[in-house]
């Protein structure tokens, strides 16, 4: 049975959890709150003065910490679960806070293992000036740079990335699925986003370099929140940047556009491990859940946390069931 230790304020989560709906946990900082909404089981310790890095691992043990982001501690439970099954002592600390929090914990082993997406990991905390995009190319840049008490386990197919984004019914009338597919449509599209997307090297800049697009105009919106998603499905706007991992692309009927020339960089969900703590059963086990995580089942599990108010355990292990590891 694993331990659950959090340190989520009630009101203060509830006022945030409408963002927290909409903010993908591969952002840079991981800063989004969110509302906890699994119970303690009976046998879970309590936090010390509500830190949720008090204490440590005991001999034998893990710690399998989680970002304040729905979808990052969705991925620990589930994380959790599977070693438990394996027969390792799992405790699990959740709702740490924004990467600058809990990357150097990881780092010294007050936490053993935490979700983490790759190419963000890569960018804001080991190497800032790297250009690698495809998934083999930040794995490969994170193993050469990780400082020497770090290691990454396999990268699950899940990505919470960037996408341009579009209605099922606008994808319908132009037959759009990737990308690449808007070029004879672009000039007609007003393009939403972020406004650093204006200027970033993946934003505007990007797809015109990457796919030839030139878009009607571009509106400034918010990160992949409310006000974009009602742009797009108001019409307002009729494509957009949103994460991958948005439960609204479910709820609204959107479709994430592929992104063959790899305009956005990877972001793929990773085990980040306290190398010390490795073992063969935590490999093993870690592997076998990423190998069996797409992006679609990833969006499946925010939609029942975020959206449904699913309990975050009961939806993990449900998820690890359907999938023979449960």
């Amino acid at each position: 049975m694993t331990i659950r230790i959090t340190a989520t304020s009630g009101i203060a989560a509830l006022a945030v959890a409408g963002l927290a709906a909409v903010t993908a946990c591969s952002s840079s900082s991981s800063s989004s709150s969110s509302s906890t909404v699994t119970g303690a089981s009976p046998t879970s310790a309590t936090s010390s003065a509500s830190n949720p890095l008090s204490g440590g691992s005991s001999s034998g043990s893990v710690v399998v910490g989680a970002a304040n982001c729905p979808e990052n501690e969705v991925l620990a439970e589930v994380y959790a679960l599977a070693l438990t099954k394996a027969g390792v002592k799992v405790t699990t600390k959740l709702n740490i806070g924004a990467r600058e929090v809990y990357y150097p914990q990881v780092q010294k082993g007050a936490i053993s293992i935490i979700p983490e997406y790759n190419g963000t990991l890569l960018t804001v905390e080991v190497d800032k000036a790297s250009t690698a995009k495809t998934t083999a190319d930040v794995n490969a840049a994170l193993a050469a740079k990780l400082p020497s008490t770090l290691t990454v386990l396999n990268a699950a197919p899940a990505q919470d990335s960037d996408a341009i984004t579009v209605t099922q019914a606008t994808a319908a009338k132009y037959h759009l699925k990737s990308i690449a597919d808007l070029k004879p449509v672009a000039s007609q599209f007003v393009l939403g986003g972020p406004p650093e997307f204006k200027t970033r090297s993946d934003g505007i800049a990007g797809l015109k370099s990457n796919y030839g697009l030139t878009f009607k105009s571009f509106d400034p919106l918010d990160e992949s929140g409310p006000i974009t998603l009602s742009a797009l499905t108001s019409g307002k706007v009729q494509a957009a940047d949103v994460f991958t991992t948005t439960p609204q692309i479910i709820t609204d009927k959107l479709l994430s556009l592929s992104d063959p020339k790899q305009n956005f960089a990877a972001q793929n969900v990773i085990p980040l491990v306290y190398k010390p703590a490795l073992t063969p059963t935590i490999s093993s086990t870690l592997n076998a859940v990423d190998a069996k995580l797409t992006t679609a089942a990833l969006l499946q599990l925010d939609v029942k946390v975020i959206t449904d108010k699913e309990d975050y355990t009961t939806a993990a292990q449900d998820w690890l069931q359907s999938v023979g590891l449960g």
